[in-house]
């Protein structure tokens, strides 16, 4: 669809009361100036990012040892947790075992 059909589309809206004059105004903009510069991703985006199973702090596959890694708390912490879930209805079992298939080794 073209930018003078977005714009047609946009005034049809407004005319039928759907979009209000505010919204309209916003919408125009946003297809008029589009934002060519994405957004730098955060601070959680990042450490999902480097997320890896470790190689050498493991007892089963690493995954402890790897969130060691990206968000700098220790290992045991971490173990204590999954443990303390896996108890609780078997959270820790599941979240350890998707975490295995889905984080990649380091």
């Amino acid at each position: 669809m073209s930018l003078a059909d977005e714009l047609i589309k946009l005034e049809q809206l407004r005319e039928r009361g759907t979009l209000s004059v505010e919204e309209f105004d916003r919408a125009k903009a946003r297809l008029l100036n589009p934002d060519p510069v994405p957004a730098a991703p955060s601070d959680l985006a990042r450490a999902i990012n480097r997320l890896r199973r470790s190689g050498s702090d493991r007892w089963i596959a690493g995954v402890c040892g790897g969130l060691t890694l990206a968000t700098g708390v220790e290992s045991w912490v971490w173990r204590l947790l999954m443990v303390a879930l896996a108890f609780a209805g078997g959270l820790g079992v599941a979240l350890y075992a998707l975490l295995w298939i889905f984080v990649p080794a380091d």
